[in-house]
């Protein structure tokens, strides 16, 4: 009897109507470009089987901490050419730091607004061995935005092909929603799409394939068309009653277009 009368006791002292706060990022699924002009009532969000009403839908674009996970195995030099038009792509306020990767991850830069720097260190990569990208995405999130003051970002630069992680991708995507962080794969061959893609769909990021973006045109500077979808994206209100959005959180948008929507429960 005491544990229901406490339970009674808590239930009414929580607030009605509490709201949580979604990131979604909305792409055309051809061209890969960032969808804007949506509304609430375009957004239909699921917590598992049970929807919940979107109060409100603002499109912003935001400041970034920028992680740049470098694939430095013995595939990475066709993407190498790539990084540097992502480090020119750096506003002021803005930091990125480098991981390279390969069978194992190491920081050869840390957070900085330098590009010289930047640039300097991505120069100086050497490459080998067979890639880790599991490993290295939980190894970069677990405690790799301690001192972060913006949006949180894993820009991974890879050349499409996954070895034997020991880690999986459902400890990558719990890790990264706890820490906050979205993750936007860019990769040049099509084996691990659907590992790319869920990963960018579960942490409200986005996934490039360099040969569907050479497809559509405009690849020879493919740095302003990654970042127009890394900085712009939806921030939801989400009616989520008392209970918060749990793992099997899902966002549609009512439109015929195909698009590509992902979504990241904010704190």
């Amino acid at each position: 009897m005491r544990n229901r009368a406490l339970l009674a006791l808590l239930l009414a002292a929580a607030p009605l109507g509490a709201a949580t706060k979604v990131l979604v990022t909305v792409t055309e699924q051809k061209s890969g470009n960032p969808v804007a002009g949506l509304t609430a009532a375009d957004f239909a969000v699921f917590d598992d089987k049970t929807q919940r009403a979107v109060e409100s839908a603002e499109f912003t674009r935001d400041t970034l901490d920028i992680m740049l996970l470098l694939d430095t195995s013995l595939a990475g030099p066709v993407v190498q050419p790539l990084a540097e038009t992502f480090v020119a792509q750096l506003q002021p306020k803005e930091q990125m730091a480098v991981v390279s990767f390969h069978s194992s991850a190491d920081l050869i830069q840390d957070f900085t607004s330098s590009r010289e720097l930047l640039m300097r260190s991505i120069s100086r990569v050497k490459y080998g061995n067979e890639p880790h990208v599991l490993d290295a995405l939980f190894a970069a999130i677990d405690g790799g935005f301690q001192s972060s003051s913006f949006r949180r970002v894993i820009l991974l630069l890879t050349a499409g092909i996954e070895g034997y992680s020991r880690t999986d991708e459902r400890d990558v995507i719990r890790l990264a929603r706890r820490n906050q962080v979205s993750i936007y794969p860019v990769y040049a061959a099509g084996r691990e799409r659907a590992l790319f893609e869920l990963l960018a769909r579960q942490t409200g990021g986005a996934s490039f394939n360099m040969r569907d973006m050479k497809k559509a045109g405009g690849t020879d500077q493919p740095g302003p068309r990654v970042f127009s979808v890394v900085r712009g994206h939806y921030t939801l209100t989400v009616a989520s009653g008392n209970l918060g959005l749990g793992e099997k959180l899902r966002v549609e948008v009512r439109r015929p277009d195909k698009l590509l929507v992902s979504a990241l429960p904010l704190e």
